[in-house]
């Protein structure tokens, strides 16, 4: 039976959260740029028409910056909705409209869609505490996105989301755990040969 790797993630969620807190606002801001103009190539490498991306809360990196892009290029965005299921319904991206969601995270407002819309989009983008080299993604410890992304069968390229100290050497992964083809950095973006296995 494989060890109960729960409290290792714990722990390293926790640092790393901790972390996130105490980057400045000037920090936050510099690194915004990057992760935007690395998010657009991507989509532009991948000649995406339809993306699922996140509305970024203050601690994570920002995403906001490519979703105006992608609006501005008449490229389709799909926003997770959490519901207390543990599945996720998606949303239009459309303009600035949001809320708190049901974790305190912001949400889009629209018309919802069902769990299944994701399976159109031309490229996925996930938020992530951490990423390893392998692609071993830690999320926050719903496993909204690995429900997801292990339900699907014609699953496009997923990229998580990171600051550069986030990618990491090793990530604990259990069963469950769905790796990415990606991260996107403010620096830089790597591709892994993920094991979907």
């Amino acid at each position: 039976m494989p060890a109960d790797l729960s409290p290792q993630k714990r722990a390293l969620r926790a640092e790393l959260r901790e972390r996130r807190r105490n980057f400045t606002s000037t920090e936050r801001s510099a690194t915004a740029a990057g992760i935007t103009e690395r998010l657009i190539a991507l989509a532009q490498s991948v000649g995406a028409k339809s993306v699922s991306c996140y509305l970024s809360a203050t601690d994570e990196p920002d995403t906001r910056g490519f979703l105006r892009w992608a609006d501005e290029q008449g490229i389709r965005a799909l926003l997770p909705i959490a519901r207390v299921d543990g599945l996720l319904d998606w949303a239009i991206a459309a303009g600035d409209d949001e809320e708190v969601g049901l974790f305190g995270m912001p949400e889009p407002v629209g018309e919802l869609l069902a769990p299944t819309a994701i399976n159109d989009v031309d490229l996925i983008i996930v938020p992530a505490a951490c990423v390893d080299k392998r692609g071993v993604r830690l999320g926050w410890g719903r496993g909204y996105f690995d429900k997801t992304l292990g339900s699907m069968e014609n699953c496009p390229p997923v990229y998580a989301v990171v600051f550069d100290t986030e990618v990491l050497d090793e990530v604990p992964r259990e069963r469950h755990d769905q790796p990415v083809d990606g991260a996107v950095t403010p620096t830089r973006t790597l591709r892994f040969t993920a094991d979907r296995t």
